[in-house]
């Protein structure tokens, strides 16, 4: 297959082989789980259990008011990862940026990891796609590549756009990360299997597997898997950063650009993790809902690097205990991968159905030296996989100027930070840009907000004229009456006195 070229990118150094060799490790069962109630973009869902409830596997312990509620606030519901009691209901430190409260369900397991009712399994041959889209949807299944848009939702697109392609991503080209890898490689017929289901449930023809070519034993399980389907092709991509950018990745299969705003929708294509194919398979085959995610723990710190099976809601300092804990002190602890994760100061913070990696990095890990007054050398522009021009977007940044650099074309940014790691000043660039779209999505809040309240007082207002009016027309109505009813009566004085009249006439 013809490959294309993308602009800018870097080449980080890999770091991969601390985690890739060893196969995938399931851990004990943690001490307690702190579930948040916002596992995915949209709106928090709503906690449906009670303290002192004891609860099973794989029951519901959040969801919205409704299935059409939750399609629409892009949430996914989320369900107990073992069976055991809860013991809180409150808001806790979240895995954010942020670092502000979520609302969190703290489960104590009891160790029985007993199943409660589960789903049917579904036969993806007879199912309709609203079946295996609501099954999708009931399990919890958002994307598992960190972005946690729910996988239901994107498949909406289907009745939107005239979908031709089904990509999977399978680059994973974050430095460190392998638990993309390592499924591949350990569960490559069932995640071949979710594909074929959610093309299935698309109904497109075509499927392209993009695989960065440093995982070869991956690259070659997958080919095997998905040998016996022709409409499936896995394909080799170059291995580089920021390769598993969806948009990128449309880029370097077809030629073809994602217009500045836009999604791969646009042009046909639906993007999906291949993770987020496994969890599909387990969802539909079995009616497992997404409790369990293969995360990297690795990093110079970590005492037993590797790729393990992890419940959403462990602590992170509980997981980094389990895989031996640390060997020294690490400079900084991230979730996710070095390019693109979450620092945290706070390893009490939970994992969640998007955290692919947890690395403890030791100071010769880090990106040496402070950030100096850029010296115009261009480095970041021809990183720049989108074509922008960083130190322009983090100057207008810098000084306020949030709807210039909107302009600029600060929402094509996709905070990759290929622009901060070729920087010799080590201006922090993608910290000015992450903060800058958070302004921007203030900005539009504060817009949408003030079109809704304007919506509404124009509402009001034309209640209250309609009241008006018909208060108006009653008021004349009665008055019409109340004059109607003194001319009826004045028409019958004036007939009972003529009346009267002639009859004193004739006497």
């Amino acid at each position: 297959m013809k490959l294309f070229r993308i602009k800018g990118g870097v080449h980080p150094q890999g770091f991969k082989a601390l985690s890739a060799s060893d196969p995938i490790r399931k851990l004990p069962l943690p001490p307690s789980l702190s579930l948040p109630m916002l596992q995915h973009i949209g709106i928090e869902v709503r906690p449906m259990v009670e303290v002192g409830q004891h609860v099973d596997k794989g029951q519901v312990l959040g969801m919205c008011a409704g299935e059409e509620v939750c399609k629409h606030a892009l949430s996914a519901p989320v369900h107990a990862p073992t069976s055991g009691t809860v013991v809180a209901i409150d808001r806790q430190r979240a895995p954010h940026p942020s670092g502000l409260p979520e609302m969190m369900v703290t489960l104590e397991p009891d160790g029985a990891d007993r199943w409660g009712e589960r789903l049917a399994p579904l036969d993806p041959a007879t199912a309709s796609p609203d079946e295996l889209a609501r099954r999708i949807h009931q399990c919890g299944i958002v994307g598992m590549g960190g972005a946690m848009f729910p996988t239901a939702a994107k498949l909406e697109a289907r009745r939107q756009r005239a979908l031709h392609t089904l990509l999977i991503n399978g680059a994973e080209c974050e430095p460190y990360l392998t638990a993309d890898d390592r499924l591949m490689r350990e569960g490559a017929a069932n995640i071949v299997d979710g594909i074929h289901i959610l093309q299935t449930l698309l109904g497109v023809p075509r499927v392209l597997v993009a695989i960065e070519d440093n995982k070869g034993e991956a690259l070659a399980a997958m080919q095997k898997a998905a040998a016996a389907l022709p409409e499936i092709e896995v394909v080799a991509v170059p291995t580089a950063y920021p390769m598993g950018s969806e948009k990128h990745l449309v880029k370097v299969l077809t030629g073809r650009e994602v217009p500045s705003g836009g999604l791969p929708a646009a042009l046909g294509f639906l993007v999906n993790n291949i993770a987020t194919a496994h969890a599909v398979h387990e969802a539909v085959r079995f009616g497992q809902p997404l409790i369990s995610r293969i995360v990297t723990v690795s990093g110079g710190a970590v005492r037993r690097p590797g790729n393990y099976e992890v419940l959403p809601g462990t602590k992170i300092s509980d997981l980094l205990a389990m895989c031996g804990g640390l060997k020294s002190e690490p400079a900084q602890i991230l979730a996710g991968g070095p390019m693109m994760g979450m620092p945290v100061s706070d390893t009490d913070v939970p994992v969640t159905k998007g955290t692919n990696g947890v690395l403890a990095l030791t100071r010769s890990e880090m990106h040496p030296g402070r950030h100096r007054p850029c010296i115009r050398c261009g480095a970041c522009v021809s990183a720049c996989p989108c074509g922008l021009q960083p130190l322009e977007l983090a100057s207008l940044v810098r000084n306020g100027k949030i709807e210039a650099a909107e302009e600029a074309g600060l929402g094509d940014c996709i905070l990759c930070g290929a622009c901060s790691f070729v920087c010799p000043s080590h201006i922090p660039l993608v910290q000015y840009f992450n903060h800058g779209k958070g302004e921007m999505a203030e900005m539009r809040r504060e817009m949408e907000r003030a079109a809704r309240l304007k919506k509404l007082s124009d509402e009001r207002k034309k209640r209250d004229e309609k009241k008006a009016a018909a208060k108006r027309a009653k008021q004349q109505a009665r008055k019409a009456a109340i004059a109607a009813r003194k001319a009826a009566e004045t028409a019958q004085k004036a007939d009972a006195q003529t009346a009267t009249g002639n009859s004193e006439g004739k006497a």
